[in-house]
């Protein structure tokens, strides 16, 4: 690369911008969390409700996770406790799909998944952050096994329908390239003492040095053709042994080809403090944390119990409900108290009886759109024809990315992929289509990043979250303006109610702050009923 004839001068205010961006979203993060604006979990172990239930109830709705916790904590603590549950089993969102599970989503379309023994896909939740340590110490204490996920792949794929004629670029080869004329820009800055004062002198030929090491810069700190780009992008013709085994450099592109690409986007995903290394999964499925909380508190659940009225009164909650296969005769549950976990979605259709604060709370939080598609091939052409061994490559096509099983590796036979994962637009655009034509546009654009799409094929399954009846969508949606105006209200005890779940947090979307809000709520359940 040339040097430019002229630079111009970077304050300190330039420079941390151009680090932030090439650090990612996960600085602006970890930045935010210094102000207090955001924060890692905050689970400090195993919750302690002493001083006994005092005979007290507590029916709770939903056997979600949110929901699971809490039956679990309170009836060690002595509570008498019951669940209605809308499904036949335990979990919520934590659901994992096998061969011949069916599922039948709002419109009446069913769908039978037709993967083999021992395959499957996560429509939910499919992978738990290092961080999240209440997840993680449930997972320990029930003995769920766990295995890595892997976030950040860099032989996985970038692809744009508009850069480099369609064609896909290995993750290493953008990561490094970026890096490195960065990484070069900067380097001129400095040696020219462009940088108006923002590092002293003695920092400066650190500063060098680091840019050198990071960006993969040769002694006259050009980002070029040489070994030390290529250790990071990727060699030309790699080493080998014998006669002919030396190295072939690969040449970069150039830093006009990777800005306009537009793939530097993807690059930070992985410095976000949710996706940093390292993650994990339950070896099966994710399901396993959902079997788990089943095994425990299974015996207090009501399944198919379709809640159709919330109300309370000085002594007690009665709730009233169908069957939610066959509807039938209207039953009733009735208790000294009332934790309920139904998103929000759904409960701002339910009859409750609560203040105006809380029922503006509830009618507040719209859901976000989501849709997840499961696609099994006749066999890992991933692993076989390009080395992908886990973890997710991107596109700026409707499917957003795709991603590779984290488990199996070399496994013979078929394999599942993640095949799309859309929000909003996308997402209804695609579940305006019937199933099988989502499936069929997922491999219609899937092999634009792999052409073994189309042969290899063998059968698909789609999940529209927003058209799953008994959530209405992937997770609460919060704006500054409505967290202001309303969480308090939702979050707090209002007679004999109190919500729980994922979107009574500030972990929205995570498993982790299902759990987080549930056991905030239960202990402030707790020292209610302690202080009466």
């Amino acid at each position: 690369m040339t040097e430019p004839s002229s630079v111009l001068p970077m304050s300190r205010r330039d420079l941390l911008a151009m680090i932030g961006l090439v650090a990612g979203s996960g600085a602006s993060y970890r930045a935010m969390a210094s102000m207090g604006l955001v924060a890692e979990s905050t689970y400090k172990g195993p919750i302690k409700l002493d001083g006994g239930a005092k005979g007290k109830s507590v029916l709770i709705l939903g056997a979600g996770h949110a929901g699971s916790v809490a039956a679990y904590e309170l009836r060690k603590a002595g509570y008498k406790v019951q669940i209605l549950e809308y499904n036949e089993r335990v979990g919520g969102r934590c659901w994992t799909l096998r061969g011949g599970d069916k599922f039948t989503e709002l419109g009446g379309a069913t769908q039978t998944c037709g993967f083999d023994p021992g395959l499957y896909v996560n429509p939910g939740p499919w992978r738990i952050p290092f961080h999240h340590r209440a997840l993680l110490d449930y997972c320990k204490r029930f003995g769920v096994a766990l295995e890595p996920f892997v976030q950040v792949n860099y032989n996985a794929y970038l692809h744009s329908t508009e850069a480099f004629g369609g064609k896909p670029q290995r993750y290493r080869n953008i990561h490094a390239d970026f890096n490195g004329h960065v990484a070069e820009l900067l380097a001129k800055c400095t040696s020219q003492n462009k940088l108006d004062d923002a590092v002293s002198k003695e920092d400066t030929e650190i500063l060098l040095s680091a840019l050198k090491e990071w960006g993969a810069l040769d002694k006259n700190y050009s980002y070029a053709s040489n070994p030390q780009s290529s250790e990071r992008r990727g060699w030309e013709k790699p080493p080998g042994g014998g006669i002919g085994g030396a190295p072939i450099p690969s040449t970069p592109m150039s830093t006009s080809d990777v800005l306009k690409s537009g793939l530097w986007h993807h690059l930070s995903i992985g410095q976000q403090v949710e996706f940093q290394t390292t993650l994990f999964q339950p070896v099966g499925g994710m399901d396993g944390v959902a079997k788990a909380f089943q095994r425990e508190i299974g015996d207090l659940v009501r399944y198919r119990s379709k809640v159709t009225k919330i109300d309370q009164n000085d002594s007690k909650v009665t709730v009233t409900y169908v069957d939610s296969q066959t509807g039938g005769a209207p039953m009733q549950a009735t208790a000294d108290y009332c934790l309920c976990t139904i998103p929000l979605s759904v409960l701002s259709q339910i009859d409750i009886k609560v203040g105006p604060k809380m029922a503006r709370a509830i009618r507040a939080v719209p859901y976000e759109s989501a849709v997840k598609l499961g696609l099994q091939f006749k066999r890992r052409f991933w692993e076989e024809d390009e080395h992908i061994y886990g973890g997710t490559s991107y596109t700026d096509m409707p499917i957003r990315l795709i991603g590779y099983p984290n488990t199996g590796y070399h496994s013979s036979g078929k394999g599942v992929l993640l095949g799309g994962y859309m929000f909003g637009p996308n997402a209804y655009e695609f579940t305006a289509l019937p199933p099988a034509e989502r499936v069929r546009k997922a491999v219609e654009y899937g092999s634009k990043i792999h052409a073994q799409y189309k042969t290899e094929f063998d059968n698909g399954i789609a999940v529209g979250w927003h058209r799953v009846p008994w959530t209405l969508g992937c997770a609460g949606t919060w704006t500054e303006d409505t967290r202001a105006a309303h969480y308090d209200n939702l979050c707090q005890l209002d007679g004999r109610i109190m919500l729980a779940g994922e979107h009574a947090s500030y972990v929205n979307a995570w498993q982790e702050g299902a759990l987080l809000s549930s056991l905030n709520a239960i202990e402030r359940l707790h020292k209610h009923v302690q202080s009466h």
